[in-house]
């Protein structure tokens, strides 16, 4: 039994509803009592856990609604997993990120005037790590603000001290194995970050420049080559010409000397089939130091390279003194000059190409050559095709697959060294006297070839994904096998955006097919992107992104979640304004108010859930809550969050408040007390399961309402059981959409006739259906009730003629359903037929000019088909329209 007070009601329940209230406190009420760890609570204990590792986000700044869309999502399954009773964990974690992190440091001291130099690697390394420690802060508290229910026991980080050790337990494991090698390659190098990237950190955007063309003077002829270039500064690199070797053209030249241009050097016209002998003047200057075609060239034919760069962009000893020390800019505008003084430029045609940017900071990559350490890729690339094509792992959309095929189809090794102070330094030591290298998972203190004390250990650090990619089960205590690795490995679902199914998807399943022998999770979900109302993704730079903590301000955390939930359309970009999830809020302040409703009624009554005997009411909401329960699990099941959103709305908004709880005020405001407390007791219970419904997407508010309830089946909301289909529940639902149709229709009538609320009349119905007119007859109180009629009868024999014609006749389309409405009585019939021969009137119209276009040759012989075909549907649209204000006529005529 329960009573509520009138005097405490206001108080405990607001009118408002207003999250700022009580969001922070639920969440420090769930996080208080540990909610969020992986307990079996109920559900099948042999069950495998549900596991997901947490994207984690850069510790570089605030989180973006990126992140905010991301995390909802997360939160939203496993919120789900944990009320279906399996072992649910969610791993927390923010990543080093290398180059952005030290990108902004160095930015922080910039406008303080020093650089990294003046502090020196040790003091600058505990700069940074301020600067993690701040911005980690503000990152989780942010994750915290959105609901997002991590287990923070478990948090780590890709520096931390265990993740350290498993970084350096992959190197030396593949560095024994062969897998990871040191060379000089060209790789892509950022002259601002100064360091090297994998191809896969380089963005490509559209730029216009020039292509010129540049005359070669042969040794000891009058003739020239001529060859056409982008880089004109990059000349002073060239260390031959190539000409295709079946080229008639340059038969003769193959094997002689020609000068390089604002040089005295003379280098070789070389033959090799990679030029293209349909490009340009087919001649290519080969330039190894500053383009990978050109590297491979150079390799096949054993040329020098000469590299004409330093690792900050100015070009160096290797080019003219009046060069050295120019940027890259400065130095082609300085060659272009020269050439054009000396009749060595032949002309300058537009460009516009592709040029590959930094992703951090969007300076122009350069190819440089310099000593790397690489990852070797292609074995561990087959072995990932081969769990696709074996079905050990799923995309959600199936469509990302071939982005992930795509790419390990076409691997290239993996430069793993970076040229900068914050990270993994690589655990790689030189020995002055030997010369060997020595690898080791401890720091040594002497060369492990030959005991020599000279050893210095390698400058750079290792690329931030090459933490990132053992994060599945590093964060498990790997490479210790303990009973964490043992439970929690392999996860279950990833969710992450598509930008970075290469950077880290595909190298995740690669290091645990690598190390662990498994696949680290079996289900990846690729999130929309997030852009503005004008299809632009949000960027800092554009000024159009939006801080999810302002929502959650501004309209609380379950408006942000079920907003980005609800639109989530697998496939579709997510267009977003702040005015987008007014809509969230909304469907919070109805759940706010439905419920304050039912409660409201509780005052003064007695509840007494044993007196829940249903009615058939009872048996509709049900069945339509049971039918919601169905789509939402089958919808989880696909990663449709989108759908599941939507059944959730549809059935609370439609189904439960506007007719459910508009059908059962009739039983609130009648004087059998019984009937009322009958009534609440049972629509209390279709409340409560509800709200377990909707609490992954909507935590917050359904936590606080669910601890207002009577009729609580847990002690707090998170851990309570989720809804589950029963089919006991299904039943036939014909008699009440009928209603529902009929409930329109009079309503409707009331509108087209001006029949005030007030005005009341009666309705006979007749349906042939025993059934279906039994049924509907259960529901004969509500009908009265909410089309405010003064009696529906419901008759067993058809209607008369001449009872027709006394009344307004109603037919429902698709349905042997007939009823008489008494209401001829409220109606002007002039003013009625009046409004029916005007319509009639413009209808007639519009068919003639169709008929008289259809009647005339020229326009069918020479308009288009589509025009024809619509004037033809206009006529049959205008003679059905026709048809139908007939029979109104009629109706009012007899």
């Amino acid at each position: 039994m329960n009573r509520v007070s009138a005097e405490n009601f206001d108080h405990e329940f607001p009118k408002q509803y207003q999250p700022k209230e009580f969001e922070k406190e639920i969440y420090r009420r769930w996080e208080e009592l540990d909610l969020f760890r992986p307990e079996q609570r109920f559900g099948n204990p042999e069950e495998r856990p549900f596991v997901v590792v947490i994207p984690p986000p850069n510790v570089t700044g605030v989180l973006h609604m990126g992140h905010g869309l991301n995390g909802s999502l997360q939160d939203i399954l496993i919120r789900y997993q944990r009320m279906l009773g399996r072992k649910t964990l969610w791993v927390p974690g923010t990543d080093h990120a290398g180059i952005a992190t030290q990108h902004v440091a160095e930015k922080e001291l910039r406008e303080k005037g020093k650089t990294r130099h003046d502090l020196g690697r040790e003091d600058f390394l505990k700069y940074v790590w301020e600067v993690k420690e701040r911005h980690h802060r503000i990152i989780s508290q942010q994750l915290r603000e959105i609901g997002s229910s991590c287990d923070w026991n478990k948090e780590r980080f890709t520096f931390d001290e265990g993740l350290s050790k498993a970084v350096r337990e992959a190197f030396v494991r593949m560095y024994e194995a062969g897998d990871i090698y040191q060379g000089e390659y060209l790789v892509n190098w950022c002259m601002r970050c100064t360091t090297a990237l994998s191809d896969d950190e380089v963005e490509y955007q559209e730029e216009d420049s020039f292509l010129y063309h540049v005359k070669y003077q042969l040794v000891g002829s009058d003739d020239v080559l001529v060859v056409a270039t982008s880089r004109p500064e990059t000349i002073f690199g060239d260390v031959a010409l190539a000409v295709h070797p079946e080229d008639i053209r340059y038969q003769n030249v193959i094997g002689k000397e020609v000068q390089v241009p604002m040089t005295d050097r003379v280098i070789k016209v070389i033959a090799d089939s990679y030029v293209d002998r349909e490009y340009g003047s087919a001649v290519l200057k080969v330039t190894p130091s500053h383009d990978p075609n050109d590297f491979e060239i150079g390799k096949r034919h054993h040329l020098e390279s000469i590299n004409i760069f330093t690792e900050s962009g100015a070009l160096n000893h290797n080019t003219p003194p009046s060069f050295q020390g120019l940027s890259i800019s400065d130095a082609r505008k300085r060659a272009v000059e020269l050439l054009e003084e000396s009749g060595l430029l032949i002309k300058k045609d537009p460009l516009h190409h592709r040029v590959g940017k930094c992703y951090r900071c969007q300076t122009t990559i350069e190819p440089y050559l310099s000593k790397q350490w690489f990852v070797k890729m292609q074995h561990m690339a087959d072995l990932a095709l081969q769990a696709h094509q074996d079905g050990k792992i799923a995309f959600y959309p199936k469509r990302w697959e071939n982005t992930y095929t795509s790419w390990l189809s076409d691997i290239r090794d993996w430069c793993i060294s970076r040229q900068l102070w914050w990270g993994h330094r690589i655990p790689a030591w030189y020995c002055n006297d030997c010369g060997a290298i020595s690898v080791s998972r401890e720091d040594i203190l002497c060369c492990t070839h030959c005991a020599s004390s000279n050893i210095k250990q390698d400058e750079d650090v290792l690329d931030t994904w090459f933490s990132s990619w053992l994060w599945p089960f590093s964060v498990f205590g790997w490479p210790e096998k303990g009973s964490e690795l043992a439970e929690f490995y392999p996860t279950a679902t990833l969710v992450t955006a598509y930008d970075i199914i290469f950077f880290w998807v595909a190298r995740m399943i690669m290091a645990g097919l690598n190390f662990m022998g498994e696949v680290p999770f079996k289900d990846i979900y690729i999130t929309p992107l997030v852009r503005d109302k004008q299809g632009r993704k949000m960027s800092k730079s554009l000024g159009n992104g939006i801080d999810p903590l302002e929502i959650v301000a501004t309209d609380g955390a379950d408006a942000l979640r079920f907003t980005i939930a609800y639109l989530s359309t697998q496939g579709q970009d997510l267009p977003l304004d702040r005015e987008t999830f007014k809509m969230g809020g909304r469907f919070a302040n109805k759940i706010w108010n439905a419920t304050r409703f039912l409660l409201g009624n509780l005052v003064n009554i007695t509840y007494n859930p044993h007196q829940a005997k249903n009615s058939p009411l009872d048996d509709w909401i049900y069945g339509q809550l049971n039918r919601t329960v169905q789509s939402v699990h089958k919808a989880f099941e696909l990663y449709r969050f989108d759908d599941a959103s939507h059944a959730i709305y549809d059935y609370f908004w439609n189904d439960l408040c506007d007719w459910y709880l508009e059908a059962l005020k009739a039983s609130f405001y009648a004087d059998d007390t019984n009937e009322k407390e009958r009534a609440l007791a049972v629509s209390i219970n279709v409340l409560e399961e509800s709200l377990r419904l909707m609490h992954p997407f909507l935590p917050f508010i359904s936590e606080e309402l669910y601890q207002k309830l009577p009729n609580k089946q847990a002690d707090y909301l998170i851990i309570a059981p989720y809804p589950f289909y029963q089919i006991e529940r299904e039943q036939d639902s014909h008699a009440f959409d009928l209603m529902k149709i009929f409930i329109g229709q009079i309503r409707a009538m009331r509108t087209q006739f001006t029949i005030a609320g007030d005005q009341r009349f009666s309705v006979s119905i007749y349906i042939t259906n025993e059934t279906l007119r039994s049924n509907l007859s259960l529901y004969r109180e509500i009908m009265i009730r909410l089309t405010k009629l003064e009696n529906v009868y419901f008759v067993t024999e058809d209607f008369t003629e001449s009872q027709r014609k006394e009344q307004v006749v109603l037919t429902l389309a698709g349905e042997d359903f007939i009823a008489l409405l008494d209401i001829r009585k409220f109606i002007n019939v002039d003013l009625e037929l009046s409004k029916i021969d005007k319509e009639m009137k413009d209808i007639i119209a519009q068919l003639d000019r169709a008929k008289a276009k259809l009647a005339n040759e020229n326009f069918v012989q020479r308009a288009s088909p589509d025009a024809v075909s619509k004037e033809r549907e206009r006529v049959s649209i205008c003679e059905e329209q026709l048809e139908h204000l007939e029979e109104r006529k009629r109706s009012f005529l007899m």
